[in-house]
């Protein structure tokens, strides 16, 4: 019975944390969390583990899938990448000398949010639109924007993919596909650096759950992702606006539940 459980919860925790990376870059760690720590009683701090380890594999095929089909930004998806991670170190310390406060309901409120906007204001920006920007301006943008998810990341301790497709796209003038495709891409090694630093703190998590948590992630992720670069960007931005509306609300429950 327990396993048959197991399978069940992580079944659908990956399959919510697939769609959500693959159509919108989003982080693993806010579906996969709420549902080991409701469902299965999991240690918090291990059920992070495991959504951020889950994460890594389901976004870098996610990444490489956008980037086949020329709808990823390396070079200034480094650039950002490494003011998110400096920043997010920044963001984490300045959060544990202030009161606590449980802002973690903020980010996933705040992917309702984004969902909404998909579904009635499309990204329609155009590849054409985003080449017409000079390059040392998109770097420029690329490292302030990196150093505001970052802070944000690391003070309110969630909402990293949400926050970069909301600023590439809104900010920085991102056509959708790219934005998702450079977002995928740079979640891969905060993803990485997260988990690592989890198991080496908190030791390894339970095989079963790990494994699975893994394997449904990534073919939930790959799913998305082909039907994200192959679809029209209308269809892209409804299908995009309803994975974050129903994950938003989901996880919102969850908490309630919980």
């Amino acid at each position: 019975m327990h396993i048959f459980l197991t399978v069940l919860v992580t079944f659908f925790a990956g399959m919510g944390a697939g769609l959500g990376t693959g159509f919108a870059g989003l982080s693993a760690a806010a579906v996969i969390s709420p549902m080991l720590i409701t469902f299965l009683n999991m240690d918090p701090y291990m059920a992070v583990g495991i959504a951020l380890s889950s994460d890594v594999l389901a976004s870098a095929v996610s990444a490489y899938t956008y980037h086949k089909n020329k709808n990823l930004d390396i070079k200034n998806g480094l650039i950002m990448m490494v003011s998110v991670l400096a920043f997010t170190v920044v963001g984490s310390y300045v959060a544990s000398l202030v009161p606590a406060a449980t802002m973690g309901g903020f980010s996933v409120f705040m992917t309702f949010l984004l969902g909404i906007k998909f579904i009635l204001r499309p990204v329609m920006t155009t590849k054409e639109a985003m080449a017409a920007v000079s390059a040392k301006k998109r770097a420029v943008q690329s490292v302030v924007c990196g150093i505001a998810i970052g802070f944000i990341c690391g003070f309110v301790g969630a909402g990293g993919g949400m926050m970069m497709l909301l600023i590439l796209t809104s900010v920085m003038g991102y056509e959708l596909k790219t934005a998702v495709g450079t977002s995928v891409f740079i979640m891969t090694f905060t993803a990485l650096t997260g988990s690592v630093s989890h198991f080496a703190i908190g030791g390894m998590p339970d095989v079963l759950t790990w494994v699975l948590c893994i394997v449904f992630t990534l073919a939930w992720a790959q799913i998305a992702a082909v039907f994200a670069n192959k679809a029209k960007p209308k269809t892209l931005n409804r299908a995009t606006g309803i994975v974050l509306v129903v994950l938003g609300a989901v996880i919102m429950g969850f908490r309630l539940l919980h």
